[in-house]
């Protein structure tokens, strides 16, 4: 399948998983996000002027940034390629403007954003050369690009905790990292993701030659409230789940 095929299953997945998200991820639902993600994201967002958000949802970053920067975020815009996510982010968010559409092809003039933010987007993205140059497009010069991922080097498909019997030891199994891996996961019964597995190096590479430069690097341990869901979790709570950097547009 060529990735413009792919692309379309890619959105209609999400369409169609948009109520799963929406109640799993969002409104105080997910530790992770509550504890980690939206702390973050606040923290490096804090101080902008006008903020696009790549694959929004239903708009609770936005909705983070908007509550705690009131007095310098003048335009707030949210982009989602599920027209579901858009419809319930207008719903539950004020001042905020917000935009069915995809990160290869940005409605927007250049410069005309001081932060971009994306988080947990770029896995499920096939295009990403083109997202990348869109984003560094639209961002105005010394711009803010927070980049979330999911781990890529201990996140990578096939990895894991294993409790190996015959050496009576565990360890976190790492799958084959350096391969790009285009998937469909089922994540839950009858809901099925796409993911696209990159090495950290293929990214950096492309994020430099377009102008964006890494400032900081974070990842963290799984949050508290994470760790609390399962017994098994605890055992690999010095394994981050979580990658997230912040790039300036030179």
């Amino acid at each position: 399948m060529k990735n413009k095929e792919m692309e379309l299953v890619n959105q209609e997945l999400w369409e169609s998983h948009a109520k799963w998200w929406q109640e799993n991820f969002s409104d105080g639902a997910d530790p992770e996000y509550e504890e980690q993600i939206l702390p973050i994201i606040e923290n490096w967002g804090m101080g902008h002027t006008s903020v696009l958000e790549i694959g929004t949802g239903e708009g609770q970053v936005l909705r983070r940034l908007l509550s705690t920067t009131p007095d310098s975020l003048r335009l707030s815009v949210g982009l989602d390629p599920a027209q579901a996510q858009v419809k319930v982010a207008k719903a539950r968010t004020s001042g905020a403007t917000f935009l069915r559409g995809i990160a290869t092809q940005l409605p927007f003039l250049p410069d005309c954003f001081d932060l971009v933010v994306a988080c947990l987007v770029f896995e499920h993205i096939l295009e990403v050369d083109e997202a990348i140059s869109e984003v560094a497009r639209v961002l105005a010069p010394n711009g803010t690009f927070i980049f979330l991922l999911n781990h890529p080097l201990l996140q990578t498909p096939g990895s894991g905790w294993i409790d190996d019997h015959i050496l009576m030891e565990q360890y976190w199994r790492i799958g084959e990292y350096l391969k790009e891996d285009v998937s469909i996961e089922e994540v839950q019964k009858d809901v099925f993701i796409p993911f696209v597995h990159r090495p950290l190096s293929r990214y950096i590479n492309l994020l430099t030659r377009n102008g964006l430069y890494l400032q900081e690097m974070l990842e963290p341990p799984p949050p508290q409230g994470f760790l609390d869901q399962a017994w098994e979790y605890r055992e690999a709570a010095s394994i981050p789940r979580l990658l997230a950097m912040r790039m300036t547009k030179r």
